[in-house]
């Protein structure tokens, strides 16, 4: 199948001046029309599925919405073609050139610019939405530093619908996804690669990092209390002095949790 000549462009950059430059390069390009341009993430999510472009040149560090939050939370049916405007290293940048999504660095180089165009019209020629949406999260997840079960993860649970942090936790085991209410979380703790998230009298294990597992917990109602230990401060009784000097907390339903003293003000502050 051949690649599609035409194109139909949206610029995404918080950047009068960048959003400026890109413009007048891709404007010299044969084949490609700038359609529109949007000033943040948040006026992209309304304008792009309007527009309905073959690509969108998106930068990643926008205030409010970011660029790959903008990715997260578009509709799948209403997604285009998504070329990043990035200034991250060369790590983050070899993740979307694995996982087939492009970009170009900032500041933008001309023959770079035309090869992302040329990439866009190959992927739209295959017309394999679902597929290139499956990479893009991927490569989002790579630059995210977050496993790609941990992304999932939050789609599921819909903390890209616009809250901070999700109302519950997905767990998934054997291929079973199971929402887990994250205010009835008593307590994680850590079992080698594997979390034991205890809620509601039942433990549930999830193959994640302790960090990107805290990422998805609201700092107001959850805090670490030991480099291995997540507790739900709402739960907790008391703290309880050591005759060693350590800590413990004491849960409502009369857990006792050691809290490393380095994490003792900070839990304190919360409480």
């Amino acid at each position: 199948m051949s690649a599609v000549e035409n194109l139909t462009a949206v610029i995404v950059d918080d950047e009068p001046l960048a959003r400026r430059g890109l413009r007048l390069r891709l404007e010299q390009m044969p084949g490609v029309e700038v359609i529109a341009e949007c000033g943040n993430g948040r006026e992209a999510l309304e304008l792009i599925p309007q527009m309905n472009p073959d690509v969108a040149f998106v930068d990643i560090q926008m205030p409010g919405i970011n660029g790959l939050q903008l990715v997260q939370q578009m509709p799948l049916q209403k997604l285009p073609q998504v070329v990043f405007v990035t200034a991250y290293d060369q790590y983050a940048v070899e993740a979307f050139e694995v996982n087939a999504v492009d970009y170009v660095l900032k500041p933008i180089e001309e023959e770079r610019l035309q090869l992302a165009l040329t990439r866009a019209r190959e992927k739209m020629a295959t017309a394999d939405i679902a597929i290139q949406r499956e990479q893009l999260l991927e490569a989002v997840a790579d630059l995210t530093r977050e496993s790609p079960q941990a992304l999932e993860q939050k789609l599921v649970s819909g903390q890209f619908a616009g809250s901070a942090y999700p109302d519950k936790i997905a767990v998934k085991d054997s291929g079973k996804i199971t929402l887990v209410p994250a205010r009835e979380i008593d307590w994680i703790d850590a079992a080698g690669d594997y979390m034991c998230v205890h809620a509601l009298g039942e433990t549930h294990v999830m193959r994640i990092t302790m960090k990107e597992l805290e990422q998805q917990l609201d700092p107001k109602l959850f805090q670490r209390i030991h480099r291995s230990t997540i507790v739900n401060l709402s739960r907790v009784r008391e703290i309880r002095a050591h005759i060693n000097g350590e800590y413990h907390l004491v849960l409502d339903n009369g857990e006792c949790l050691k809290m490393s003293r380095s994490y003792k003000n900070k839990v304190q502050h919360f409480l």
